[in-house]
């Protein structure tokens, strides 16, 4: 798409900038003021020499509209280096986690990146957690041989150019892609809920929103199913009752809303308080305990989503991953950005182990040749495209909780 196409452009003029301020910096006082944020060291990591730590970078959406995703990715990941770095950490080296706030903007996750490898030396990276800020990041991991692994970045360009089907070589990520959960999404509506006539309301400035919409369609339409209405949002909208009073008008029995907890959060309110009592349907993007305070936990009942694991899942796994974290967070119960944060750095970890380096190459080659790692989000193992295959879960919103529905295997 043009803007990925911009954001490289725009990457890799500030790859050479900040280079050269790097020099203009050593005539200085050393500051950090091109870190688009602050960035904060935490996981056991101290002021020893590189040689005693391995740095790895959290380029994360620690303030501005999806804070909530990068904040949640950052405890995961904490909690991660905490264990690792107990049990010895990797070849008795401890991990220090350098995390820096990219401020939820494509710009700074670009500023933020620069930052963690020419500034602080990192040798992997923990990507953003949205697509958009992922992307950004992509042509400067790939020119600095520095991987990157995202947690919920879905998008399938950010391990895959677009322009030429050629793969991202230093991009990784530990969550299943969009269309993978657009299927599921179409499938769970055609044989979990027995819907045929379907209505779609998406972002349309947004590539996540508007890959999981196209795959839905395609499946649910190869599924028999008919789509009556679709209707379109754009980010920091707040009235959508426009959309929803046209989508309403067509009588779908079910209506699907890819998008993030911001808009979604009102688009559920407003279309309940408008008389929509049909299944509303999302995915990741929906997982945030903000949705709730936006749309209210009785408008959220009848409302699904796909998402990468449960806290409630029996799997022990995953139950000693929520006794884990309920201790280190105040009884508070993990969510899927905590539950990838923290699979994402065990999964960087395990690649450094099996490199026998902090080499970015030989790092990026234990990524790629990853098979059957047990992680909490599923075992896993990464196809050529450098993504994951591993299951995915559908939840159901109850009375403002998620309750685990099923799993569906890829």
């Amino acid at each position: 798409m043009k803007e990925s196409k911009k954001l490289k452009k725009f990457g890799s003029l500030l790859v050479a900038s900040s280079l050269l301020a790097g020099v203009l910096a050593g005539c200085g006082n050393g500051g950090d003021s091109s870190s688009g944020g602050g960035s904060s060291s935490s996981g056991g990591g101290s002021s020893s020499s590189d040689g005693d730590t391995i740095k790895i970078g959290a380029n994360l959406e620690l303030s501005g509209n999806v804070a909530s995703y990068g904040s949640s990715i950052g405890l995961g990941a904490e909690l991660a280096v905490k264990e690792i770095n107990d049990n010895g950490g990797i070849d008795g080296k401890k991990i220090e986690l350098i995390k820096v706030d990219n401020k939820s903007e494509n710009a700074e996750a670009t500023t933020a990146a620069i930052k963690l490898i020419t500034q602080d030396n990192v040798v992997a990276m923990l990507a953003p957690a949205t697509s958009g800020n992922t992307v950004a990041t992509v042509q400067i991991a790939n020119d600095n041989k520095v991987p990157i692994v995202t947690g919920s970045g879905t998008a399938p360009n950010i391990t895959v150019n677009e322009d030429d089907g050629s793969v991202n070589e230093y991009a990784f990520r530990t969550c299943f892609i969009d269309p993978f959960q657009g299927i599921v999404a179409a499938n769970f509506a055609s044989n979990e809920l027995d819907v045929k006539n379907v209505a779609i309301f998406a972002d349309n400035a947004s590539d996540y929103a508007k890959g999981l919409a196209k795959s839905f369609k395609e499946t649910i339409t190869a599924n028999g199913g008919n789509i009556v209405a679709e209707e379109a949002y754009v980010a920091k909208d707040a009235d959508f009752r426009t959309q929803l009073t046209s989508i309403k008008s067509k009588n779908p029995d079910f209506i699907f809303i890819p998008g993030y907890y911001e808009e979604v959060g009102l688009i559920v309110k407003q279309a309940r308080e408008l008389g929509i009592d049909v299944p509303l349907m999302g995915a990741d993007g929906w997982d945030s305990p903000t949705l709730v305070e936006l749309a209210g936990a009785e408008a959220l009942n009848n409302t699904y989503i796909t998402n990468h694991y449960s806290a409630e899942d029996p799997e022990q796994k995953i139950q000693d991953f929520v006794k884990a974290f309920k201790e280190a967070n105040g009884d508070k119960a993990p969510d899927a950005f905590n539950a990838l944060g923290y699979d994402s750095i065990y999964y960087i970890a395990d690649a450094i182990k099996r490199a026998g380096s902090t080499d970015g190459e030989a790092i990026k080659d234990a990524l790629a040749d990853t098979k059957d790692l047990s992680l909490v989000t599923g075992t896993f193992s990464v196809d050529e495209d450098h993504n994951p295959i591993k299951t995915a879960t559908v939840l159901e919103f109850k009375d403002g909780k998620q309750v685990f529905n099923s799993k569906v295997n890829p």
